[in-house]
């Protein structure tokens, strides 16, 4: 592979401010839509996946991250076996025995919360006694509920009302964090060596491979083989299979008795769409769209298999009235019916959203805690400027606040951390990653914005002068974390005898990014009268797991909302600021902070992508090319993250990958749990694993969970990028790219630059298009019904 720089090529006509080219490179600066497109495809909310084609979308084909490939020139994306649910999980008694890694610690806490929240619900739990005047599937699915209440059928899931706001008594959670020697290979009660021999004996009988006996084993548990032989179709409750698979398998065992309308297949298919909509960002599914998807599975009588998987306890069903704010049709009117929707969807973001909804009414309905008088409150936000003061002062007054912004606007948040502790209270803050903890760390330590003006200085007028007698916060005290190291206990300031998190005030940064599950387990650990903010930019990519919490609240209109009124800076701040609303604009950019590199194939992608790493930005702007990141749209395809790594590697870190792949030094993105990626570096290897460093701190991967979980990491996607920023980045957008291309992936994409932007260009005019045309994709859920009917609308 050639390294030298090719020569300059044309400027095209219609360029504003067009400032001379890197040295050496055939790159144009300045341009943001001459020669930049993209067709309008996929967004990042379903992955081009859609739920009756059964594809596992990810969110962007990226949830995930590090863990499932996905194609981003079309055909479906891969998933790689043993990643997700609560496999990698802990029992209690293993976790007095022997010390956790930082994924099995989180997924600990995760599941004694999400115990509580199932016990509450079990114990609340109610007839239901709406109805009565439903008429045809939506009165078939209800009376099948009640012919199970009679006793006809199993226990049955209910349609459930929402439940008054309360709060249970929790338990603590005060996992540890371990360090890197402490972190072992294997987990905690795996499989015995008896249960795989017979899961692998089945598994033969079907024609299965033995490969998949782990995985099985790890999800059905003792006596997997039997529950396998009764219902070879549980075999799709294995991450990675498919339908035609199963049926395959099932075949094998059944012989001639295997039938499509057998109902035990009716049942795991439809599990199986409910958990590719969750991939998908889906907390549930309408009726209409799972028996859709259902009849293009194969499933002669899709009604039939939806009310045999409800009956069963698989899957609930809800009817959620489509106009919240319509009156009751009166008792004498018997022809009138109150508009409802059917949705079916998993117990466990179901129950994931309630709980939400409970917790966020209890904030709103709760008193403040009275920290500091109204004086001082009104005293420090007069001391701010602008949106920072108004954020004072609806925290002052409010458990729940909304605040959104772009990355200036992380001035505002600062403010409010630093009042907070001036007046005493215990302020915490949370990212969702350790880049950007560690970023806005130094913010509050310096007591600067990191935030440059366009003339390079930087302003403190949006710090107010603390008041109380903690004098704001000291110089290397931490008052950040990561969502995950403060939910597993790992970071953060500890939980109080009820398990509730140790503090008054926190504030979520990257908002965006939280899925319910994870949102609702952070909202069930506030204590009482503590106050939440969320904040973040609304436009980037949602979460990688399922729900839009976040857009939910902001179109809930529930609780105060403050916009920030602080632009970014410069010339990458108006392109992206741009993006958001739909432009992608022309910008001048004379200090090249945004230069355009045109390529005709995804082979010069390539080529070019690693002539800028290696040597074009270093050169002309001085930023090593270990602080310039490649964001790409996915994984697969010649242009994909694996292709562009091997060519990074090849250039940047040769060697022989002795370590399952990787060689000491080599630049990684490691996934300690789906949807969750930290960028670091490799260290060395011995018998305990992989070492990493991941943000300063060192990390051990077991051997046998490297492949599943690190990847090289010269290039990431746009999913795996998100809340990290680097002072260069390279964004790639080859041809084969386009129908994965949504105005929040570039907005996302783009926004990840600090000082420069390239842009790899092989998409043409279909990027303006993307941007202009395809804006993130829907996601069905649940939160927006339960939050209206538990909370009042201000004012």
């Amino acid at each position: 592979m050639s390294t030298e720089p090719e020569p300059t090529e044309k400027t095209e006509p219609g360029t504003r401010g067009a400032a001379p080219e890197p040295e050496g490179t055939g790159e144009t600066p300045g341009r943001a839509t001459d020669g930049v497109a993209s067709s309008a495809g996929a967004d990042e909310g379903a992955g081009g996946a859609s739920v009756a084609d059964g594809e596992s979308g990810a969110a962007g084909g990226e949830a995930a991250e590090g863990v499932s490939d996905g194609s981003v020139g079309g055909g479906e994306p891969e998933v790689d076996a043993g990643e997700g649910g609560d496999s990698a999980g802990v029992d209690a008694d293993g976790a007095a025995k022997a010390q956790l890694s930082e994924a099995e610690a989180e997924l600990a806490a995760q599941r004694l919360e999400r115990e509580r929240i199932a016990r509450r619900k079990a114990e609340k739990q109610r007839p239901v006694d709406s109805g009565a005047k439903l008429s045809g599937k939506a009165a078939d699915l209800l009376a099948a509920v009640r012919a199970v209440e009679s006793g006809a059928k199993p226990v049955a899931a209910v349609f459930r009302e929402p439940e008054p706001p309360r709060r249970p008594a929790q338990e603590p959670v005060r996992t540890r964090p371990v360090p890197a020697e402490a972190t072992g290979a294997g987990g905690v009660g795996g499989p015995t060596p008896e249960t795989m021999e017979a899961v692998q004996r089945v598994l033969a009988e079907g024609g299965a491979p033995n490969a998949l006996a782990s995985q099985v084993a790890a999800v059905l548990g003792e006596g997997a083989d039997e529950e396998l032989r009764a219902d070879p179709w549980q075999l799709l409750r294995v991450t990675g299979v498919r339908p035609e698979q199963a049926d395959g398998f099932a075949r094998g065992l059944l012989g001639a008795e295997c039938a499509p309308d057998d109902e035990r297949r009716g049942r795991a298919v439809t599990v199986w769409l409910l958990e590719q909509a969750a991939l998908a960002g889906h907390t549930a599914l309408e009726m209409p769209a799972l028996t859709a998807a259902l009849a293009q599975r194969g499933v002669p009588d899709a009604d039939a298999a939806v009310q045999s998987t409800i009956a069963e306890a698989e899957a609930l069903v809800f009817q959620d009235a489509l106009d919240p704010a319509a009156p009751d049709p009166a008792e004498d009117d018997e022809e009138a019916e109150r508009p409802v929707r059917i949705l079916v969807g998993l117990e466990r973001y179901a129950l994931a959203e309630e709980s939400l909804a409970d917790g966020l009414a209890r904030l709103i309905n709760s008193v403040p805690k009275e920290d500091g008088s109204a004086e001082d409150w009104e005293r420090a936000a007069a001391s701010a400027k602008g949106s920072a003061a108004e954020l004072i002062r609806e925290v002052a007054e409010g458990g729940l606040v909304l605040h959104t912004g772009g990355r200036a606007s992380l001035t505002e948040p600062a403010a409010l951390l630093t009042a907070a502790r001036g007046l005493g209270l215990r302020a915490w803050a949370a990212t969702h990653s350790p880049l950007g903890r560690d970023s806005f760390s130094a913010l509050l330590q310096a007591g600067l914005p990191s935030v440059s003006g366009s003339d390079g200085a930087t302003r403190q007028d949006d710090f107010p002068q603390a008041t109380g007698p903690a004098g704001g916060i000291p110089a290397g005290t931490r008052s950040v974390a990561t969502v995950a190291g403060l939910l597993s206990g790992a970071e953060g300031p500890g939980r109080d005898g009820d398990g509730a998190f140790d503090l008054d005030l926190l504030v979520v940064l990257d908002a965006p990014q939280l899925d319910v599950e994870t949102a609702a387990l952070l909202v069930e650990s506030l204590p009482d009268g503590a106050r939440l903010v969320l904040g973040g930019d609304p436009a980037v990519l949602w979460s990688a797991g399922p729900g839009r919490v976040f857009a939910d609240l902001l179109a809930a209109r529930i609780c105060p909302q403050v916009a920030s009124r602080r632009p970014d800076p410069g010339p990458l701040g108006e392109l992206v600021s741009g993006i958001g609303i739909g432009e992608l604009n022309q910008v001048e950019a004379p200090g090249k902070e945004v230069v355009i590199v045109p390529v005709r194939d995804a082979g010069e992608a390539v080529h070019r992508t690693v002539q800028l790493v290696a040597d074009s930005v270093p050169r002309a702007l001085g930023v090593p090319a270990e602080e310039t990141q490649v964001i790409t749209p996915g994984h697969g395809g010649a242009a994909g993250t694996r292709a562009l790594n091997t060519a990074l590697k090849e250039r940047l870190n040769p060697g022989p990958g002795r370590f399952g792949g990787f060689d000491p030094g080599d630049r990684v993105a490691y996934s300690p749990a789906p949807g969750r990626t930290l960028p670091g570096r490799v260290v060395g290897a011995d018998a305990d694993g992989l070492h990493l460093t991941c943000a300063g701190e060192p990390v051990v991967v077991p051997k046998e969970r490297v492949e599943q979980s690190v990847r090289h990491g010269w290039a990431l996607t746009a999913h795996q990028a998100v809340g990290c920023r680097w002072p260069a980045v390279v964004a790639v957008l080859p041809g084969d790219a386009t129908q994965a291309l949504s105005r929040p992936w570039v907005y996302t994409a783009f926004g990840r630059a600090d000082r420069h932007l390239s842009v790899v260009q092989g998409a043409e005019q279909t990027l303006p298009r993307a941007v202009a045309e395809v804006p993130a994709k829907p996601r069905t859920t649940r939160l927006p019904v339960l939050l209206r009917t538990q909370t009042p609308t201000p004012g």
